[in-house]
């Protein structure tokens, strides 16, 4: 990929690859297939959930995984998180991705299944704060306040208070915020503005990023995530994060041209 001179080319540039990524076409090889098969705003975001902070490693083995999980709960997330029974969750036992595992597995359902005991959404959850940074920070302690909460669990669950760039949930909350006529994203959080949101950075995104001159910070951090999303904003101030596709795709296209 070239260096590019000036403000202007980059900006043209996103905006091609947005329009050319931002289409049905890119759900299928995708995690955010998984939510795709829901229709209720429960079922989307239970499953999303999961397809987000499961997306490690390749696209495909990630959907397969997910894929999994879900089966064990009968392929009826938010039915099985509130209706279970103990004998029901032995079902999840020996399911693992990477160290993703089912005691990690068996706290979700337990923190979800008292969330939604209270809220009918799971967007309540990530409400608290006047920024992206104070949202997933109370967030992560929400989620963490239960007594049984694993130590080993923590390590899923990124917050901007460690430093982390918070890849997954800044990938989640892209797919429930966002809104347009494309209907990749789902849109169904309306209380959160996709003004706001930050950028995930992945490993496409973090090399494309570099050499488009949209981020100097070395290290992969929050600080870069929300560099990368203010220089984003100066091409879209209200939906900054649109240009995840096309910073995700430069970076699909530059390594098939590798391979190539």
């Amino acid at each position: 990929m070239p260096s590019f001179a000036n403000e202007a080319e980059v900006g043209r540039l996103l905006e091609e690859r947005y329009r050319r990524y931002n289409q049905p076409g890119f759900i299928a090889a995708d995690p955010i297939s998984i939510p795709h098969r829901f229709s209720r705003l429960q079922d989307v975001e239970i499953s999303g959930l999961f397809a987000a902070l499961l997306a490690w490693g390749q696209r495909k083995t990630i959907v397969q995984k997910t894929t999994e999980l879900l089966a064990r709960m009968d392929d009826a997330p938010y039915e099985f998180v509130t209706q279970h029974e103990d004998e029901d969750l032995k079902k999840l036992l020996g399911f693992c991705h990477r160290t993703f595992c089912d005691t990690d597995l068996l706290y979700f359902v337990h923190w979800l299944r008292g969330h939604y005991q209270q809220q009918d959404s799971l967007e309540a959850a990530f409400l608290h704060g006047t920024s992206q940074k104070e949202r997933l920070e109370s967030f992560h302690r929400l989620f963490f306040r239960l007594p049984d909460a694993p130590p080993r669990t923590r390590k899923h669950v990124a917050t901007p208070a460690r430093g982390s760039a918070c890849k997954r949930l800044n990938m989640y909350l892209r797919w429930m915020v966002r809104r347009d006529e494309q209907g990749v994203d789902f849109g169904l959080w309306r209380r959160l503005s996709p003004a706001e949101l930050i950028c995930p950075i992945d490993v496409h995104v973090e090399r494309q990023a570099r050499q488009l001159g949209l981020l100097s910070r070395p290290k992969v951090d929050w600080q870069a995530a929300e560099e990368l999303t203010a220089n984003l904003r100066r091409f879209d101030a209200q939906d900054p994060v649109k240009y995840d596709f096309a910073l995700f795709g430069l970076g699909v296209e530059e390594k098939s041209a590798l391979r190539g």
